[in-house]
């Protein structure tokens, strides 16, 4: 990831001035700052053998990733002459799938719950079949 996050700026000037100018220098900089304690962390964390730290701080570091990969690239897509809102879908469409969602999700979610609850206290640690 550093090699990458190194790279970048310096081959993309849009990247740069982004990342670089003096302005953003400020607003940005925790990113990496937060992305090297978290890998700091997860490297201690494995030597000191506790369990939930290094799993915490690798989720931390792909999170941080994710946000300097969407802060480079925004508003610009895959293709970077592409903006996010050239690529979004007709309004029309969009009614559609939201018509979709708030109709189909509370199914869902209702029927997990009830899922849950139905079989709560049924399997004990230790007698499944893993």
């Amino acid at each position: 990831m550093a090699v990458v996050s190194l790279w970048t700026p310096l081959a993309y000037e849009r990247i740069f001035e982004r990342w670089f100018s003096l302005l953003n220098l400020f607003y940005l900089s925790p990113i990496p700052i937060l992305t090297a304690a978290a890998a700091w962390a997860c490297w201690h964390g494995l030597h000191a053998r506790w369990e939930a730290t290094p799993f915490l701080a690798a989720v931390a570091i792909f999170l941080f990733g994710y946000l300097g990969l969407a802060i480079s690239n925004a508003p610009y897509l895959v293709p970077p002459s592409i903006t996010v809102w050239e690529a979004a879908a007709a309004p029309s469409s969009q009614l559609f799938m939201l018509a979709g969602v708030v109709l189909l999700l509370p199914v869902i979610l209702g029927y997990t719950v009830f899922v849950y609850w139905t079989f709560r206290g049924k399997v004990r640690a230790g007698e499944g079949y893993h």
